[in-house]
């Protein structure tokens, strides 16, 4: 076959083991990761995904078997030893809590690293293993049962997941108001620092069931980005958890599809199907800060754009009513005794709206468009007029500018050129119960601080 040629072979005997080993790995984190990420502690779970080496390490070195529970129990008493130490580093040394976490968890890594190679001497035990996983070898240690023939890893990732499913469920009330609100679950009884480091030790637990399949690299990449994805998406937290273990499942299958299928593209004969769920993880996550309706760029600068077409079309509006307002014979208005000038609408040209808005002709079309369509003008060759409809937005909008300046000029006594600046952002986004309390505020004045009158509520 070239390099040219891709088939793509599927095997549910490996290729379906693989992908539930990954899946359970990256939901076993993903479920934890969500609480790292509300509680502000994401650089914990990195620290404890790599505090815990010297406890695997220690616990290579006395037992001397790689598939011990042992090793649990050393990465957990590591894992809080961690959470510990950070503590104790932050109370007690008056430093910042990114910086104790960096303290700890770099000189925690650099323990465990040497105590590995240290333990690569005596027992069965590549460094590479850890760092990277293992998933493909990884299923071929089975363990018999009454349905058949299974992994040992899936088999321990399933009890890890149950771990972690029963541990948020009986306490969800309770990592509820300790993550959003540590000070109130305490006013309450419930003890908030027990949570800290229940939550550390289930990260340890996970990380360790999880190294010898995927690796330390996709450890931590599934504690956070499933979470990271789940909270541009999300806004409750019950939704965050379901949002979260479904993406890490649908990482782990994409990362072990692409592992078998982009290969033969690059001539390559394999890559590690950890290393490209973890790619899939970091592509899902920019996916997500591109679209998510939720802070995503897109959806941010497409809101920024809308603003900006609003904001030009009530300014073509208010120039429109300016104009005219500058043009038409004064009155006086029967509720007040200030001179209000008669709107009869008369047309301009756009060329002049356009260059006294100082917009380009392509956005002065398209707003001139969109004026026409909610029936706000009339578009007659380069003249522009106001309809009715026009006419009774663009006086609210005055009114709004002109009351927003009454009201800065008399409380917070800004000079009265500066009020202006003010009142032109916040006209924009003012109704009409917002104008009635302004009205009450500055005691139903006739006219502005620059002696413009003040138009009546259309």
């Amino acid at each position: 076959m070239s390099r040219f040629e891709v088939r793509m072979v599927w095997d549910w005997e490996i290729d379906g083991w693989i992908v539930l080993a990954g899946s359970l790995a990256a939901a076993c984190a993903a479920v934890l990761g969500s609480f790292l990420l509300l509680r502000r502690l994401s650089l914990l779970g990195d620290a404890i995904s790599h505090s815990v080496l010297p406890g695997i390490a220690a616990a290579y070195l006395f037992t001397g078997e790689r598939a011990s529970w042992s090793i649990f129990i050393g990465a957990a008493i590591t894992g809080l030893a961690t959470v510990w130490l950070i503590e104790s580093i932050r109370r007690f040394g008056n430093v910042e809590e990114s910086a104790s976490i960096g303290i700890v968890f770099t000189s925690m890594f650099a323990v465990g690293l040497v105590m590995i190679v240290r333990a690569g001497d005596h027992v069965d035990l590549d460094p590479s293993c850890i760092l990277y996983g293992n998933l493909e070898t990884s299923i071929l240690d089975t363990v018999p049962t009454p349905i058949g023939d299974i992994p040992r890893v899936v088999l321990t990732l399933g009890g890890v997941m149950i771990l972690n499913l029963a541990a948020v469920a009986i306490f969800y009330k309770e990592w509820k108001v300790t993550t959003f609100d540590a000070a109130y679950a305490q006013s309450q009884g419930i003890p908030s620092r027990f949570f800290h480091y229940l939550l550390a030790s289930l990260v340890a637990v996970t990380c360790i069931a999880a190294f010898e399949a995927v690796g330390n690299i996709l450890v931590i990449a599934v504690l956070i980005v499933p979470a990271a994805i789940s909270f541009l998406w999300t806004a409750r937290l019950s939704a965050m958890l379901a949002c979260s273990v479904s993406v890490a499942v649908l990482i782990a299958i994409t990362g072990h599809l692409a592992a078998i299928w982009l290969p033969p593209l690059a001539g390559l004969r394999s890559v590690n199907s950890a290393a490209m769920m973890s790619v899939a993880a970091g592509l899902f996550l920019a996916a997500t800060i591109l679209i998510s309706p939720r802070g995503g760029w897109l959806f941010q600068r497409w809101q920024q754009l809308a603003i900006a077409r609003k904001i030009l079309q009530d300014d073509v509006l208010a120039y429109l009513y300016r104009l005219q307002e500058q043009s038409a014979a004064p009155t006086v208005h029967p509720s007040t005794s200030a001179s209000t000038p008669p709107m009869s609408t008369q047309p301009f040209h756009r060329n002049e709206i356009a260059k006294k808005l100082h917009a380009s002709p392509t956005r002065m079309a398209q707003a001139l468009q969109q004026l026409s369509t909610r029936h706000a003008i009339a578009v007659r060759g380069d003249e522009v007029e106001l309809t009715e409809q026009g006419l009774r937005e663009a006086q609210n909008l005055v009114r709004s500018h002109r009351l927003w300046e009454q009201y800065l000029s008399i409380e917070t006594n800004l000079p009265d050129n500066k009020v202006h600046p003010h009142a032109e952002s916040w006209e924009h986004f003012t109704n009409s119960s917002m104008r009635g309390e302004l009205d009450q505020r500055t005691g139903n004045a006739p006219t502005d601080p620059h002696g413009r009158t003040i138009p009546p509520e259309s």
